[in-house]
């Protein structure tokens, strides 16, 4: 599944290429406002921080919701006490886009991620030209050279890289890049299978200092609290959000 997701949207920015050329988009990409410090947005504090994300589907769950308008949800995120926002921006099986990202940027004045399944620096430089602060770099869908050269990349545009992991050894290639924020998903991207106590187990291996991101498996106020209980300094939740009334569900997380 991460292959073919990984594939699709490789496909689909190549078709965006012959649209906007990669000197054209780097361009914009160079000429957007700074970003902001996702980090100390992210940093770690007596409470659990929440990453909100507007997600309409998924390989694994289907439709979850139209979302018809990304930046108002944004700004409901932004109020119910989010310290960031996460944009899917991959067409096929989260039916997202770019244009969700760049109306949510302009929407809210904390950081937003670009989600997606990055693995060229055309991706990279789109993000950035979109108004994204943090890009997502996925360790299992990418060999190691690429991974360092597009953390670096992300990190020369000012952007924070949160690095997704789901196994000790993608931790440790995560950790040798220098990572200062680290995810682990409870779920397999190439099996869809979710494990919760994934994230417990992984995370005594992250040292302090990086930020420390629980991603997928959160329905209810006990998932986040079982994550924090686990040494998540922030939780990345999308369903549980869209699916409720968010402002409501985001206070009912961050009581935990």
């Amino acid at each position: 599944m991460l292959a073919d997701l990984m594939a699709g949207a490789l496909s689909d920015a190549r078709e965006r290429e012959l649209q906007r050329s990669l000197s054209q988009v780097e361009a914009a990409a160079l000429a957007a406002p700074a970003p902001l410090d996702a980090l100390s947005a992210l940093a770690p504090a007596d409470r659990v921080k929440i990453i909100a994300e507007v997600k309409r589907a998924s390989p694994s769950r289907g439709q979850l919701a139209d979302i018809p308008d990304p930046a108002q949800l944004a700004v409901s995120y932004e109020a119910g006490g989010a310290s960031a926002i996460s944009v899917l921006t991959e067409g096929r099986k989260f039916k997202g886009s770019l244009a969700d990202l760049e109306e949510v940027r302009g929407a809210v004045s904390i950081p937003v991620l670009r989600k997606d399944f990055i693995s060229t620096p055309y991706q990279v430089f789109e993000a950035r030209a979109a108004g994204a602060d943090l890009a997502l770099l996925i360790v299992a869908g990418l060999d190691t050279k690429t991974l360092s050269e597009l953390y670096t990349l992300i990190r020369e545009l000012g952007m924070t890289a949160l690095v997704e992991t789901h196994r000790a050894e993608e931790l440790e290639q995560a950790l040798d890049l220098g990572a200062e924020l680290i995810g682990v998903n409870a779920r397999n991207l190439s099996t869809f299978e979710l494990d919760r106590d994934l994230f417990g187990t992984l995370a005594s291996q992250i040292p302090s200092g990086v930020i420390r991101v629980a991603e997928s498996a959160v329905l209810a106020p006990a998932d986040v609290a079982h994550y924090r209980a686990a040494g998540a300094d922030v939780v990345l939740i999308g369903e549980a959000l869209v699916t409720n009334d968010p402002i409501l569900t985001l206070g009912e997380f961050l009581a935990v």
